[in-house]
């Protein structure tokens, strides 16, 4: 299949998926994981209507926005973000679904452009693992970092919470763990609703435990380019 075929395969399977679950379709944003394309894919998504596209490393989020001439997308950082590189992630990103300690979110806030009032929304990554060195905050500091960035970077738009499934579990109960996670997030700031989660292989189930910001990549974008 081409672009615009595997794009029209993916946004039917969503819309099913929607139904299924008794949501509106419209209520679901598909991010089109771009990593590893050139950014002639980016300006080839947004001729097909694509208007959010996801980014997993920040020299190559901040090139391809550089280079981008085609209509206005939304740039998603979906990757691990070193505090060193948040002046880089601010400027070029629209969104940050990967915040996941309160130094990050402190480097991010004071990177903002001097005088400007720009916002820059964010999700806090929870990890879903027993394994801390996978990337997210543990469940128990979800809370805390979510009272933090609400209270002492105001610069920053808390707007929900991200997770990738585990691998060896089941993602449908991962998601809905995640779902309580994103419970307790709105007590603290009431309208951080977004949820991120659900790839290539789980947004079936994501968008049953309630995802609003699918990110997909190679159903939609073929296979990446060999990488060295």
């Amino acid at each position: 299949m081409d672009l615009r075929s595997r794009l029209a395969d993916i946004d039917a399977r969503i819309s099913d998926a929607a139904r299924s679950a008794g949501r509106d379709p419209s209520g679901i944003t598909r991010i089109v994981v771009t990593k590893f394309h050139p950014v002639d894919l980016v300006q080839d998504l947004a001729a097909l209507g694509v208007t959010d596209v996801g980014e997993n490393r920040q020299q190559e989020l901040s090139a391809k926005r550089e280079a981008y001439t085609g209509d206005p997308v939304r740039w998603h950082f979906i990757g691990q973000a070193q505090t060193n590189k948040a002046r880089a992630v601010r400027r070029d990103a629209d969104a940050v679904h990967s915040l996941d300690r309160a130094r990050l979110a402190d480097a991010l806030h004071a990177a903002r452009p001097d005088g400007d009032g720009d916002i820059l929304d964010v999700l806090i990554q929870v990890n879903l693992t027993d394994d801390p060195g996978r990337g997210g905050v543990a469940p128990s500091g979800v809370a805390e970092l979510a009272e933090h960035v609400a209270a002492t970077c105001p610069s920053l738009r808390l707007r929900g919470v991200m997770a990738v499934a585990p691998l060896g579990e089941e993602p449908a109960p991962a998601f809905e763990r995640l779902a309580s996670y994103s419970a307790g997030v709105r007590r603290i700031v009431p309208d951080a609703d977004w949820i991120s989660a659900g790839m290539t292989g789980d947004f079936v189930e994501a968008i049953a435990a309630g995802a609003t910001h699918l990110r997909i990549g190679s159903a939609i974008t073929g296979p990446r380019p060999v990488h060295g």
